[in-house]
């Protein structure tokens, strides 16, 4: 507690300074995400102070990210389209989904899987993130314009066969789960139809133009009506808010460019009583608990988004470790990294009872709390404390903010949080396999698949692609290289410096071979070639295992095959340096001592060559 308080003067200025930095973003991923600005700054509130208060990066301020509101999108997304687009009937599953994802959070941290988040490959990350910064700068196109599909009556009517389709699909549903729906009879289901009214219709109408709008295919679908309905107020607000927020950077970075962009446009807006379309009005008074995702609480619903949930885990894991290292290479301190998942996951998990949407360490806010003088946890918690502040004081007033404005905020944010450098690296980066006449990077083929699957496909299932193809190509790379390594050679081509006085009248008798490296998948299938290497003059073979470090179910089952039909060849094989690791994969299985008895394996060459000399004969 002493350390808590002992930089407060410094802490208090890094933490106003991020808080304020942290509030148009807040509202922007709120909007973004679709549950509105409230959600965005409830996030920020809770998972700023508890990640602080619990986290294990002392200068961390946390909130959501760009990486997080994406996915988030997806969620979202997907719930209240299965709920017939009611956000408020879809919001107990949406906010279960990020329960569990903060609650795995703590589960990595408390197992310790934080130290091994590192591992995850550059191409993935960097896929990802300009993937991350393609959806959020094509989805913000359209409210940047001022075009809302639900508003565009000619394209809602296109939807209505469709809309008329699950309404009926929908009933003849609830009258099967109810058992009263029978071939025979109709009547019932002729009834409940005749009580849909056209505000039903047009109601399911306007939730399937959103949906088949969303996402960057559903943008590009509607662009062209979109272009051709541009609302010039809105798009002026938009690109008015771009305009400050690179420009207000070249006077000075010292004062937030995107708070004086959403200040002076929204000021000007109001103030000159412009018709433009406001944000959804943020609730005023204290974040209550959202107890229906306890009492409502639907395995069902949530089942199709376990993975999603732990896609939301891990991206905020690596999201917040990335930024955790940044903050200790300029505060020059190490963190805690499974405290920091601990502290994320109950920031995250508080977040999610109150109806905030998930977060994770943002690079730009703790780099400002450090600029800013703050050196321990306490900053990030006065980062939550003054966001909670400003929502009690400053709701009403927040909530006529221009939605053209947020836009405008998350477009730059999309332009920014894409990885130039790995894209800048992409013609530099070594040509290291061939797809038919083609040379290609197998790092830039990893992330143009990860960017191009995120971007129109699907985030969750693009990044676990993206992994299972960097794991495949890791694997060639390093059994490539390792076979390479893993020699065999005959005593002909290369004798040993304890070889040197083998008897000269027993090396027709005798074959040696030199394994080296281990005998793993990739090598295999040299060593599967090993008996045709042998002489028919050889009745006896030495395999040299001093250098082969470990072996693999694959080299395992190799050696036994081959020792097979060394035995029916009445070959008889000795072991010389057999290492612990490869004896207890040999053991498991008998090799040792079906096939290798005890006695033929030596800790050296001396004691070999000592049996050699007293039990092979002469013959050639």
């Amino acid at each position: 507690m002493k350390n808590l308080f002992s930089n407060i003067k410094g802490d208090a200025f890094g933490g106003i300074t991020a808080g304020i930095v942290a509030l148009p973003l807040a509202l922007a991923f709120g909007v973004s995400s679709g549950l509105g600005p409230s959600a965005g700054l409830y996030g920020a509130i809770f998972i700023s102070f508890f990640a602080a208060l619990f986290g294990g990066t002392n200068t961390q301020i946390s909130g959501p990210t760009a990486p997080m509101t994406a996915v988030s999108m997806v969620v979202i997304a997907g719930i209240v389209a299965a709920n017939d687009g009611d956000v408020n009937k879809a919001l107990p599953a949406i906010l279960t989904v990020f329960l569990l994802a903060g609650l795995m959070q703590i589960g990595l941290g408390a197992i310790g899987l934080g130290k091994y988040i590192r591992y995850i490959p550059y191409p993935v990350v960097s896929g990802f993130m300009t993937a991350i910064g393609v959806i959020i700068l094509v989805t913000q196109v359209l409210p940047a314009i001022g075009y809302y599909p639900k508003e565009d009556v000619d394209l809602v009517s296109q939807f209505k066969p469709e809309a008329e389709e699950i309404i009926l699909e929908n009933i003849l549903k609830e009258e099967a789960g109810e058992g009263i729906l029978v071939l025979e009879n109709f009547e019932e289901t002729i009834r409940r139809a005749q009580l849909t009214t056209e505000e039903d219709i047009a109601k399911e109408s306007k939730t399937l133009a959103q949906s088949a709008s969303s996402g960057v295919i559903g943008t590009f679908k509607v662009l062209p009506r979109a272009l051709k309905n541009i609302n010039i107020l809105e798009l002026l607000l938009a690109l008015g808010t771009i305009f400050i927020v690179y420009g207000f950077k070249r006077i000075t970075t010292k004062i937030p460019s995107a708070l004086v962009a959403l200040i002076v446009v929204s000021g000007i807006a109001y103030g000159f009583g412009l018709d433009y379309r406001p944000i959804e009005e943020i609730p005023t008074g204290l974040p209550v608990p959202k107890m229906e995702i306890f009492t409502g609480f639907s395995l069902a619903a949530i089942t199709p988004y376990i993975f999603t949930a732990i896609t939301l885990a891990l991206l905020g894991a690596i999201d917040s470790l990335l930024t955790s290292v940044v903050a200790d290479n300029m505060t020059k301190t190490k963190h805690e990294p499974n405290k920091e998942l601990v502290g994320q996951g109950i920031g995250n998990s508080i977040g999610a009872i109150f109806g905030g949407i998930p977060g994770a360490g943002a690079t730009i806010r703790t780099v400002v709390n450090i600029n800013s003088g703050g050196k321990t946890r306490l900053s990030g918690m006065i980062a939550g404390v003054l966001l909670l502040i400003i929502l009690l004081a400053l709701g009403p007033v927040a909530s006529k903010i221009p939605a053209a404005v947020l836009a405008g905020i998350l477009i730059t944010v999309g332009i920014g949080v894409m990885d130039y450098k790995g894209l800048k690296a992409i013609p530099s980066l070594p040509k290291d396999i061939k797809l038919g006449p083609f040379k290609l990077s197998s790092e830039v083929l990893i992330m143009l698949v990860v960017l191009v699957l995120s971007t129109v496909w699907n985030l969750v299932y693009a990044v676990g692609i993206g992994l299972i193809f960097a794991s495949l190509m890791f694997m060639k790379k390093i059994g490539d290289l390792t076979a390479q390594r893993s020699d065999v050679k005959s005593l002909k081509e290369e004798a040993w410096a304890d070889e040197k006085d083998f008897p000269i009248n027993l090396k027709e008798e005798v074959f040696i071979k030199h394994i080296k490296g281990p005998l793993f998948f990739g090598s295999t299938s040299d060593f599967q070639a090993l008996t045709q290497q042998i002489p028919n003059t050889a009745k006896t073979v030495i395999l040299r295992l001093g250098r082969m470090q470990y072996m693999d179910q694959s080299g395992l089952y190799a050696m036994e095959d081959m020792l097979q039909e060394l035995k029916q060849n009445n070959v008889e094989v000795l072991f010389v340096g057999l290492l612990d690791q490869p004896r207890y994969m040999m053991e498991r299985i008998d090799i040792i001592p079906d096939f290798i008895p005890n006695e033929h394996i030596f800790k050296d060459f001396k004691a070999c060559l000592k049996w050699v000399k007293t039990n092979v004969k002469d013959e050639y």
